[in-house]
């Protein structure tokens, strides 16, 4: 049994998609659709760059999630590949949304609108250059909650990802942020801090868990066969009220990525493809489980070379 699984931010690099909107007129199509339900050029930055414009969180995740779509679309249109016969569907962070959108729950304008608002909002939540994130290698999850726990009087830093064995990311503001630092170097915790403007996924980003609230709950989700894990609750879900709230609450909690893999593993899963940009939850998925199958699509060859 095979899981289809969609990449979050982090993974767009300009060109991305390139050789299927060179080829494909449902690709070209797409890239339409999505430059007027937005009312730019996103195409062009995805295209074209410049790199720092791709980068800004507020094209990212649509963009993300443009070519996530349209290599899905190429898969099933181009080549014949059902793959809507998946047992689950999973995205990490915005990939969720690629999930919901590809397995059917919400329609592809919608869903692209709502990230660029997903976008604005997130990156405007904190004043820029007051939040931050953390990647923390080589640790288990336990032993960071205890010391997140050991010092909640002397600064707030939440798990923003649980992203696999030995690979969480954390987020706060930069000055919490540089006091656990200091208990990590007295522990030797490995950590790196990362070239985010925002601390993602913690209860700084309020603001806009209140924005996408209001915008999620006027939404027409619709009825779809394959369940979603959420990112929230690490457990399937395809009831649409409960999926709008998870939606809403994703914003402030905890990505639980190495969970939602290892539950999709004990429900039968053997089979992992990653649909788009990158390669990076093929990586997580091989850290957490060596033994899977593991397929990532980014070129033509990719599909040619999928067997499900």
């Amino acid at each position: 049994m095979f899981s289809v699984i969609f990449p979050g931010q982090g993974s767009q690099i300009v060109g991305m998609g390139k050789n299927f909107f060179e080829k494909y007129s449902l690709v070209q199509d797409l890239f339409k659709e999505a430059d007027d339900a937005l009312g730019f050029s996103l195409s062009k930055i995805i295209l074209d760059g410049p790199k720092e414009k791709l980068d800004l969180t507020v094209n990212t995740q649509p963009a993300i999630f443009l070519i996530s779509y349209s290599i899905f679309n190429v898969i099933k249109k181009e080549f014949n590949i059902d793959l809507n016969k998946a047992k689950y569907f999973a995205g990490h962070s915005l990939g969720e949304y690629s999930a919901l959108s590809c397995a059917g729950y919400l329609s592809f304008s919608d869903t692209i609108r709502l990230l660029r608002l997903r976008g604005d909002a997130m990156q405007n939540a904190v004043p820029n250059g007051e939040g931050g994130m953390l990647a923390v290698l080589g640790s288990n999850v336990e032993k960071i909650e205890k010391i997140l726990e050991d010092n909640q009087n002397n600064f707030k830093v939440e798990i923003a990802n649980d992203n696999s064995n030995g690979q969480l990311v954390l987020s706060g503001k930069n000055f919490d942020l540089e006091k656990l630092i200091v208990i990590f170097k007295s522990n030797s915790i490995k950590n790196i801090k990362l070239p985010v403007s925002a601390p993602f996924h913690c209860k700084l980003m309020n603001k806009a868990t209140e924005i996408m609230k209001s915008e999620i709950e006027k939404l027409n989700f619709l009825e779809a066969k394959t369940p979603l894990i959420s990112n929230v609750t690490a457990k399937e879900i395809s009831d649409l009220v409960e999926l709008k709230r998870l939606l809403i609450n994703q914003i402030e909690n905890r990505v639980r990525w190495r969970e939602s893999v290892n539950y999709m593993i004990n429900n039968g899963i053997n089979h992992f493809i990653e649909i788009g940009p990158g390669k990076v939850l093929s990586g997580l998925v091989k850290r957490i489980s060596k033994d899977v199958k593991i397929n990532s699509i980014n070129e033509e060859i990719d599909i040619k070379e999928l067997k499900i």
